[in-house]
């Protein structure tokens, strides 16, 4: 679903065999339509043939005009997305995109940079490391996938020419020991490092990180980690759109974002997780209850923006510019 107009025509040019149960997926602009650059780490929304609306990272060099590329998983619990782009995508079809975002961004004034890639989760460690070897940052890569038959772009990450710690659980008997991959660099201030991949790595990245003092950890989950509504968050309230002049209740039957669809909000849904970004909605008054993987601290501290799909509400009014 999405009543975006913010959104590109294109058409899928190539579909590649990457790894088991894995394609890239290369568009190109439609006659007319010029893409709009990308930073690494970003992603677009691809509005499939069976109508669903799924986020996928860009893995191609963000410094490339004219195309834009994804790898996609093919989910055996897949609710219908990563299965239609396998099933029903077909080269010289037209296909509705949005822009890029960026909810991952690469902080290139890192004096050293580590990217650490779990299975699919390599696509936007792809784009991070093109760009860093483009700029001449120091910066390693540490990929992890359950067998070398399930790890995409592997020869094109090794013709970056760039230290790679490869780990396949098949041949190394279990997952990677993320302490003693991590612990190698003691912590310093201008170090970043970047993670990609299952919930489980990613929980496990984070608490590693602060176990290890590397301050400066970022991730991007592509499944979204139940946030629990606060405890002073209001189970009924008044929203007002002030743009459209509608204005209506949320009570504990319901919530904003299906209410949101009912009255067929101008709002572009996606993951409709919390993890896209593509909801992100102006708060004109009151305190939104965050419950999304996208804000950070500061972000929703300020309580000028947040997440519709899945954030509440912990006043009794809240105005939003839509």
């Amino acid at each position: 679903m999405s009543n975006n107009a913010n959104t590109l025509q294109a058409w899928v040019h190539t579909l590649r065999y990457e790894a088991d149960d894995i394609i890239s997926v290369e568009l190109r602009p439609a006659p007319g339509v010029e893409f709009p650059p990308f930073e690494a780490g970003s992603h677009i929304d691809l509005h499939l043939p069976n109508g669903m609306v799924r986020s996928y990272s860009l893995s191609n060099n963000c410094k490339e005009r004219g195309r834009y590329v994804v790898g996609v998983l093919k989910d055996r619990a897949s609710r219908g997305g990563s299965r239609c782009v396998h099933e029903q995508l077909r080269i010289g079809m037209p296909i509705t995109i949005s822009a890029p975002r960026n909810n991952f961004p690469l902080h290139e004034e890192a004096t050293h940079s580590v990217l650490v890639a779990g299975g699919i989760g390599v696509t936007p460690m792809m784009c991070m490391a093109r760009r860093l070897k483009d700029e001449g940052h120091s910066f390693e890569f540490l990929y992890f996938a359950r067998s070398r038959k399930s790890a995409a772009f592997a020869a094109e990450i090794e013709a970056l020419g760039v230290p790679v710690t490869w780990h396949f659980d098949d041949e190394k008997g279990g997952p990677p020991n993320l302490t003693e991959l991590l612990g190698r660099r003691a912590p310093a201030s201008g170090e970043h490092y970047y993670a990609c991949g299952p919930t489980v790595m990613l929980d496990n990245f984070e608490k590693t990180c602060v176990a290890l003092g590397h301050i400066n950890a970022h991730i991007e989950r592509f499944a979204a980690v139940e946030v629990a509504a606060a405890i002073d968050a209001r189970t009924t309230f008044t929203v007002e759109l002030k743009r459209s002049g509608q204005t209506f209740e949320v009570t504990p039957e319901t919530t904003l974002h299906k209410r949101l669809i009912e009255i067929n909000a101008d709002v572009p849904w996606s993951c409709e997780e919390g993890i896209c970004g593509s909801c992100e909605t102006k708060v004109l008054e009151g305190v939104p209850d965050h419950r999304d993987m996208v804000l950070t601290d500061a972000e929703r501290a300020t309580n000028k923006v947040m997440m519709v799909c899945v954030s509440g509400c912990k006043s009794d009014r809240l105005v939003l510019d839509l």
